[in-house]
């Protein structure tokens, strides 16, 4: 399929898919139920950028791949896997920023890992299923809890409780012995007062690269009281994930000869040459959750929202290292057949043990004319991290079992306070202002996993740094009339660096902290049938922490300080209903991505210059039916403006197909098939790039998964 004709038919059928829609879930629930604090969201008359997704679009799509996957469709969105099959590790960036710069939170709580500031979407596998909606805001958005938004936010609201009784199996199977098992279940509300809902999920994937498994379980538990003012409910969800290491790339050539070939757990002799490979160079980490929230509606202009949240997590990655010098490890030379022997093999694991806690509140007023917020959070983080030496090749020294060769905790304080307003002026315009203040402070203390080879001993950690940034944020809303609105902003952001930038960073200075000045603008027309939009945005850095291409030891982008850099573009939008039973919506990035240097500007790595989207989908008569189609442009590998060391532009398409029925004793019974990747087109979503290296991650060919939901 030629790629740029394909391009070409998309842009055309611009503009495009609604960044504002409000589609409404069918299923009835209980208003008071609503425990999310509602004012980090955007709404109708919110200038900012954004789209929501309804738990029936998730529903439809969550068949086996995890959340970032089933966001692809939205404007701006880029996914990744490293395993290749939307299963295990997978990422998500907008606008070209990388997961450490987007915001996710839920009910109101941030989910970011505070030292690291993005979200591993593999710790809480399944979590689709227990959502009532997904709002992203792209660009700074509104403010909220946890780490700065500088790409965007992702903002998870979970399922209230039905009314009624019920119960729910939904399992699949499909490509690379990939299958998904969830069981739910709800009381109901007992005696108007009283619910509770559980749901157990289980997912395997062999992968698409070798070897690249993954085994994922999950649970959600709530509980909750419920009145004609207000509600108290507790959540716990969380999950358990043990994966292969798929962390590294592979170059074009055996792109061309293996496309599966998956490098990490490769043992080697001492000539370097491929043995077989490790059994066991295991990913596993348990994360578990808990919020307490608490809603009520003190008049009919107040409400009030409150939560207390803890998240604890613990677990190792374990590797097979090949010619490690044995100092860095803490371990002595030795002699051996009367030479000294300075490098062996060995086996080591890197352990996390964390733990975050803390609180959020908003009191939110509406009135006739004002809309108005006050509210912030307080969170305290710890992490301990340590490295242990299992084994050693041929090692004639003592080894204790439990050896120990770094041992560091990071801590972090975080507290914000907020207040926003909009305030109807006349003739349906708004004005908006949104002011927060956050104040970070991290530090670091004890032995580095690094070797300091400037004095020949372990990297010693150091770090105790503050932060105090103020985030104001204001703009203009209009509802022209019925069919038409615009609006536009300005917003001041800023973000702390994370641990990787002062642990990668061992010979360089330290990073600092980035600030983006945010100019939007948009525009939207609706009617009965048709919609159609346009966001012009502007997003000016100083000090961007942006990716550099390269990787550090265990896998993860490195990112680098750059004084000047920008990042601009249109998204476009648009939706049409050709018939009661068929819509098509589309959408569509044009954007231009810089780093300003002296002699010019080169561009940003993995950041297209251009990608659209496309959804066609059926509904009659309980058959469902929909097509879904990416294209994203080239992406550079670096900033070093390298054409060798690029990512080609790709097209892919997605079927999905399901029939809903019914049955003497069940609600409905849903029987489908969703075929990924739909015309086998042979593409790598992400790599990575260093002195003139590439390196590539390849993803999956034509793929199905079949499956079946009964509810009772």
């Amino acid at each position: 399929m030629n790629k740029l004709a394909t391009a070409a038919c998309l842009a055309m059928a611009l503009p495009l898919v609604g960044a504002q829609a409000h589609d409404t879930d069918s299923l009835r629930t209980i208003d008071l139920q609503a425990v999310e604090v509602i004012s980090t969201r955007a709404t109708g008359s919110t200038p900012v950028a954004y789209t929501n997704v309804t738990r029936q679009q998730l529903k439809k799509q969550n068949v086996g791949v995890d959340i970032p996957y089933l966001l692809s469709f939205t404007p701006s969105v880029l996914t990744t896997s490293d395993a290749g099959a939307g299963i295990g590790y997978t990422a998500i960036r907008i606008r070209g920023t990388d997961a450490s710069r987007i915001n996710v939170t839920t009910n109101g709580i941030p989910m970011n890992d505070a030292e690291s500031n993005s979200i591993y979407w593999v710790n809480t596998p399944d979590l689709a299923s227990s959502l009532q909606d997904i709002q992203i805001q792209r660009g700074a958005g509104t403010s909220t809890n946890g780490a700065g938004a500088f790409g965007g936010s992702i903002n998870l609201q979970t399922q209230g409780i039905s009314p009624t009784p019920s119960a729910e199996f939904s399992g699949s199977y499909g490509s690379f012995n990939t299958h998904k098992e969830t069981v739910k279940a709800s009381t109901g509300l007992l005696g108007n007062h009283w619910g509770a809902d559980i749901r157990l999920s289980n997912i395997h994937s062999d992968g698409y690269r070798d070897r690249a498994f993954a085994d994922l379980k999950s649970y959600f538990v709530q509980a909750g009281y419920y009145d004609d003012r207000g509600s108290l409910k507790f959540i716990t969800f969380g999950g358990k994930e043990e994966t292969y290491h798929a962390w590294d790339g592979i170059d074009k050539e055996t792109l061309q000869n293996d496309r599966t070939y998956n490098p990490n757990g490769v043992i080697e002799d001492e000539n370097g040459n491929p043995t077989g490979f490790y059994d066991n160079p295991i990913d596993l980490y348990r994360q578990t959750h808990y919020q307490l929230l608490w809603n009520r509606q003190l008049s009919a202009a107040w409400h009030l929202n409150a939560a207390l949240h803890y998240t604890d997590g613990y677990g190792y990655y374990e590797e097979y290292k090949n010619r490690r010098t044995l100092t860095e490890y803490g371990l002595t030379p030795y002699v051996a057949h009367g030479e000294t022997v300075t490098r062996s093999n060995l086996i080591r694991r890197k352990l996390v043990k964390s733990g975050f806690g803390g609180a959020i509140f908003a009191v939110d007023y509406k009135g006739d004319r004002l809309a108005a917020s006050i509210g912030g959070a307080a969170s305290y983080y710890e992490n301990t991290h340590r490295g242990r030496v299992m084994w050693v090749k041929n090692y004639l020294g003592n080894l204790d079992p439990d050896h120990t060769y770094y041992r560091n905790t990071g801590k972090k304080d975080d507290a914000n306070l907020y207040a926003k307003a909009n305030y109807a002026v006349v003739g349906g315009l708004s004005l908006y202002a949104d002011l927060q203040l956050r104040h970070v402070r991290y530090r670091i203390a004890g032995t580095g996993d690094q070797w300091d080879w400037r004095v020949d001993a372990p990297q010693q950690l150091a770090v105790d740094q503050s932060f105090t940034f103020f985030n104001p944020k204001a703009g203009a809303f209009w509802h022209i009339d019925s069919r038409h609105t615009a609006y536009a902003s300005f917003s001041v952001a800023h973000k702390e660096p994370t641990r990787n930038n002062y642990t990668d960073n061992l010979l360089e200075a330290h990073p600092r902290a980035e600030r983006m000045f945010d100019y939007e603008a948009g525009y939207t027309f609706r009617n009965r049938r048709f919609h159609a939009g346009a966001n012009l945005y502007l997003m000016d850095y100083d000090n961007q922490l942006v990716l550099t291409g390269a990787l550090n030891e265990i896998g993860e982008p490195v990112t680098a300080n750059v004084k000047e850099s920008y990042r601009m573009g249109v998204e476009l939008t648009a939706g049409v209903q050709i018939i009661p039973t068929l819509r098509w919506d589309v959408n569509a990035t044009w954007s231009r991505n810089r780093v300003k240097l002296d002699t010019g500007s080169v561009p940003i790595a993995f950041s297209p210059d251009f990608m659209a989207n496309s959804l066609i989908a059926f509904d009659r008569n309980g058959w469902s039916a929909s097509l879904q189609s990416q294209y994203v442009g080239k992406q550079f590998l670096s900033n070093e403006n390298d054409r060798t060391c690029m990512l080609d532009a790709w097209f892919v398409s997605h079927l999905n197909l399901a029939y809903t029925f019914t049955l003497k004793g069940i609600r409905s019974l849903t029987a489908g098939v969703t075929v990924y990747n739909l015309f086998d087109e042979k593409y790598e979503s992400n790599g990575y790039a260093s002195d003139g290296y590439a390196a590539y991650y390849p993803n999956a060919g034509i793929n199905a998964l079949a499956h079946l939901t009964l509810t009772f």
